[in-house]
């Protein structure tokens, strides 16, 4: 089979910010390694990990639908100048509490819980921005590359953190993850205003009306829900990446180089199958193949949590990433083509309490089960609970396993 250059990449302004992306998701993947392994070095309790998935949690669920609304209300570019600016300087604070070794457990969930809020806000304005970047044509496309920009990100950051933990020292990682925003903010300069859908729905949509209907478009399209619903709960049982550290040290004994492999090894599973998927003209039984995908991330996580050497442990995570990358595809994409773009923001804000507070209220229950049973335990058991979940809920919405790829779009971007 012949590469060919992916479609999406053909639009300039896409290209562009997907290069930004790939900047700054290394620089987020660095902190987000770096900030666990740090917890870890100054305290050996396991809740201690599931803290920093208490402290995102929140701040996504409370201003979730605000985000949401804002990303159909207001400019999607100015938000992102907004939101990128409140991540850049978190970071710097967190660079300079290091430094300054005056740093607690709690400035980092303050700056953690700050770093959510502005998550909240941004992940529905990058996320809607993307259809009105590229046709619809090319969207499932463009949610491929974006894939690989993330999971490419998510290879660099976590072996970055470990080398430069181990040569530079903790504060490095956390200022090199605020300079990584600067590529953002270059790319959104360089892309220029973007247009977007208007009506008097938009203008309306800070409104209490305006969240219900979003609310209420969600629990009427079943395809939507039941991917969101998927989401969450395997997140919830498979969030393996909070224990890494303490499989690190307490079960691999390894050191902080090896962690980094260890955490990259999620991503490079990702990208390989992100590329793959990028060169596939058209996925047939999408239904079925994110099914398949979700139960294999079950199964991969159950793998892991009984891996007890560093090369399968590798193995059985790049599975994980791989998984997870085939559905999120998917998933994007079902939910990108079902959602009218003077809604897009508000679909992505409800997602973002899926997609987001699955695996931050799965760190809190992995933290507590590993407190006192360990951590294989906790690994393994969420493995069991995906499958189990994934299984109730494709047999609650058989319209998802029929889903072909094909189906006349019902509502239009």
């Amino acid at each position: 089979m012949t590469l060919q250059i992916p479609p999406s990449l053909k639009h300039r302004r896409f290209f562009i910010l997907w290069l930004s992306l790939i900047i700054s998701s290394a620089g987020s993947q660095m902190q987000t390694w770096a900030l666990f392994w740090h917890i870890r070095t100054l305290t050996e309790a396991p809740i201690a990990l599931g803290g920093v998935g208490m402290a995102r949690i929140f701040p996504i669920i409370i201003f979730s639908l605000i985000g949401g609304s804002l990303a159909d209300a207001l400019n999607r570019r100015t938000l992102m100048f907004f939101t990128q600016s409140v991540m850049m300087l978190s970071a710097l604070a967190l660079t300079l509490l290091t430094l300054g070794g005056h740093i607690a457990l709690w400035h980092m969930y303050t700056l953690t819980a700050i770093q959510a809020f502005a998550i909240a806000f941004d992940s529905p304005a990058r996320q809607s921005l993307v259809p009105n970047l590229v046709p619809a044509k090319d969207l499932p496309n463009a949610f491929s590359m974006n894939s690989i920009a993330f999971q490419t990100g998510s290879i660099v950051g976590p072996a970055l953190s470990g080398l430069v933990i181990a040569y530079w020292g903790q504060a490095a990682t956390y200022f090199l993850n605020a300079l990584s925003y600067l590529a953002i903010f270059a790319a959104l300069i360089m892309i220029g205003p973007i247009a977007q859908q208007t009506n008097a729905t938009v203008r309306k949509a800070l409104s209490v009306a305006a969240i219900r209907e979003g609310i209420q478009f969600i629990i009427n399209q079943p395809l939507i829900l039941s991917t969101m619903l998927i989401d969450f709960s395997a997140t919830f049982f498979s969030s393996a990446t909070t224990l890494m550290p303490i499989v690190a040290r307490d079960v691999l004994h390894v050191g902080a180089v090896e962690y980094g492999w260890l955490s990259a090894s999620l991503s490079l599973g990702a990208v390989i199958a992100s590329l793959i998927v990028s060169q596939i003209p058209q996925m047939r039984r999408q239904g079925m193949v994110f099914l398949i995908a979700v139960m294999g991330f079950g199964v991969a996580t159950i793998g892991f949590g009984m891996a007890r050497n560093l090369a399968l442990a590798m193995v059985t995570l790049m599975l994980i990433g791989a998984s997870d990358s085939v559905s999120m595809i998917i998933r994007n994409t079902i939910r990108q083509l079902q959602t009218p773009d003077y809604i897009r923001g508000r679909m992505v804000g409800i997602n973002q309490i899926f997609f987001m507070g699955g695996p931050q209220l799965g760190e809190i229950e992995a933290g507590l089960v590993a407190q006192f049973w360990g951590a294989p335990f906790a690994i393994v058991s969420g493995g069991f609970g995906c499958i189990i979940f994934v299984a109730l809920i494709a047999r609650r919405w058989p319209e998802l396993r029929r889903y072909n790829g094909d189906e006349p779009i019902k509502a239009g971007t």
